[in-house]
């Protein structure tokens, strides 16, 4: 069984003199899956992906990498060749050449020449910023800095990334490109482990997701399976009428458990717990009923919906 998994952890807790950041995390993530962790600040998300790369000694507990067991001392460097961490705080050399970083840390992992060339251009490729090879890194973008130091978490071709609040404080168009190398290199068999507070990017990359609070993992399954047992099924409606004379017909459908008004429009989100065949029943006989209708789509409460509502329960 551990075999097949990139990452898993037995009873894995981290304590600071009274404070436990890590309690007692039994985690286990298939090969090959972006993994997305997520909780509010405070809850150990950082302290976790610490003791994943390495950088922190749990207190007690194990932690497995491939089957391997991880150690923080010098007995399996190779282990730690594998692991690609970036933390959420790591500062660049401003006054280097982004060539010239990515050698200097190709360097420190020892590769040699054709391939250390040959990996520099794949990874600047992948990263695009070929075109900025010869650019002080002072000169970048914000988004520009945050690939660069993905492109020195990969240089090394690792099996295993582990990335601390990567798209924190990045605009729209630079969390979008940051997704679409982190799909890529999942397509590349990379298994990837992101925590993130924007949880609309991780509901896009990831297949599994851990949700932390107060040093336990409370919650740690498929992003599908999630949905499947804790988001509820809404269908949005707009009229060209009054759309008070929807009202009596959601009001007496046995499926129907709610709405609400969007605010500024002619239509509302309904709470619904029908099936996909159900939804086009209510479709039906509300055109037969004569009801003018210019939208009407099932969807989904989405993950950051769900979250909330698991940590009211949590607090309740």
């Amino acid at each position: 069984m551990v075999k097949e998994l990139a990452i898993s952890t037995r009873g894995l807790t981290k304590q600071f003199d009274r404070h436990v950041a890590v309690n007692d995390v039994d985690l286990e993530i298939q090969g090959g899956e972006v993994y997305g962790l997520i909780g509010p600040n405070g809850a150990g998300k950082t302290t976790l992906i610490r003791m994943l790369a390495a950088a922190e000694e749990p207190t007690t507990g194990e932690i497995y990498i491939n089957g391997d067991r991880l150690r923080r001392d010098k007995s399996n460097p190779t282990l730690k060749r594998r692991l690609g961490y970036l933390p959420d705080d790591y500062p660049l050399y401003e006054d280097l050449t982004v060539w010239d970083y990515l050698d200097y840390f190709a360097r420190l992992y020892r590769l040699r020449e054709p391939r250390r060339t040959q990996r520099l251009h794949e990874v600047l490729e992948l990263i695009q910023l070929g075109n900025k090879r010869n650019s002080m890194i002072s000169t970048l973008s914000r988004g520009m800095k945050q690939r660069l130091s993905l492109a020195r978490t990969i240089i090394h071709e690792p099996i295993l990334l582990l990335l601390d609040e990567p798209v924190s404080g990045l605009d729209p168009i630079a969390r979008m490109q940051f997704r679409e190398i982190i799909k890529a290199l999942q397509e590349a068999g990379m298994t990837i482990l992101i925590s993130s507070h924007v949880l609309s990017d991780l509901a896009e990359l990831c297949t599994s997701v851990g949700i932390m609070e107060l040093g336990f993992l409370v919650e740690s399954t498929s992003l599908q399976q999630l949905y499947q047992r804790l988001s509820r099924q809404q269908i949005v409606l707009s009229t060209l009428g009054d759309l008070e004379v929807v009202l009596p017909k959601l009001k007496h459908h046995p499926l129907v458990e709610g709405w609400e008004k969007i605010v500024g429009t002619n239509s509302l989100r309904v709470n619904f717990s029908g099936t996909q065949e159900d939804c086009a029943d209510l479709l039906r006989s509300l055109i037969t009923d004569g009801i003018p209708l210019t939208e009407f789509h099932c969807t989904q409460e989405d993950l950051e919906t769900i979250f909330l509502k698991l940590g009211h329960k949590q607090a309740s």
